[in-house]
């Protein structure tokens, strides 16, 4: 699989702590948003291309699953439709608890 551009986790939370203005996109299914959680839109994954209209132009837009392979496929197709400013969260929201939140629950 081709290498998509991606944001590590750390600098999300560079981000994030410095209010870097940025939109988080969490495209997991339900029952995995309610084991952890870091903030930001939630769309699942079959619901991208419906609700296309709720993805910012004029900010970096992060893309989240659990391990980033999902989401890497979304980084894919958005690219493919012409949208510039959207990367992956490398290692997805496990990378997240790995190297940021260790708090947070595994699954």
């Amino acid at each position: 699989m081709e290498t998509m551009l991606a944001t590590s986790p750390e600098q999300l939370a560079e981000f994030k702590n410095n209010g870097v203005a940025h939109q988080l996109i969490d495209i997991r299914e339900l029952y995995e948003v309610e084991t952890c959680y870091i903030g930001g839109l939630h769309i699942p994954m079959g619901e991208i291309v419906a609700r296309i209209e709720e993805i910012r132009l004029d900010v970096p837009v992060i893309v989240h699953c659990k391990s980033g392979r999902r989401s890497e496929a979304v980084v894919a197709h958005l690219h493919k439709m012409g949208f510039n400013n959207i990367t992956s969260l490398e290692g997805g929201i496990m990378g997240w608890i790995d190297t940021i939140d260790p708090s947070l629950e595994r699954y």
